[in-house]
């Protein structure tokens, strides 16, 4: 393992920056808060916020850069996934759901495809369901847990 364990936050529209907060507290992992525009943190020790420029994928480049085995990235955007599980980080979606070498494959190929779908379809075939309490628990319970596994 590169390094100590460390959480990559793709910051932009993040809906779950104080569960990460409170587990980093917690289990004294440092965070990294990563945007394109000025945003508010915590002033804690532990937690770190970067702004990049606001040139395409500035946020993502940055994140994937900085990803290796002790990372813990949390993003919602699937070619950032990718990019972060190859350079070998663990990668959870807000929802808490992980993104790993077997199902990143099929969630870039489904981008694609949706991608295609809404371009043909206009706005009608929607997007990810709403936000719920239960991905919240799910999250919690998903970074926990891959945090743990890191640090043994």
């Amino acid at each position: 393992m590169t390094g100590s364990v460390r959480i990559l936050v793709d910051g932009d529209a993040c809906p779950v920056k104080d569960e990460i907060y409170k587990v980093a507290w917690r289990l004294e992992v440092p965070v990294t808060i990563v945007a394109n525009s000025h945003f508010r943190v915590p002033q804690h020790p532990l937690i770190d916020r970067v702004v990049v420029s606001d040139g395409f994928d500035a946020a993502d480049d940055w994140i994937a850069g900085q990803a290796n085995a002790a990372s813990v990235v949390v993003t919602a955007d699937i070619l950032l996934a990718d990019r972060c599980i190859k350079a070998g980080a663990t990668v959870l979606s807000p929802t808490g759901k992980p993104f790993t070498a077997n199902s990143i494959g099929a969630a870039v190929a489904t981008r694609a495809i949706m991608a295609d779908l809404r371009a043909g379809a206009g706005d009608s075939i929607g997007g990810p369901a709403p936000f719920a309490k239960a991905d919240r628990s799910r999250f919690l319970s998903a970074l926990d847990a891959a945090l743990m596994k890191l640090r043994r």
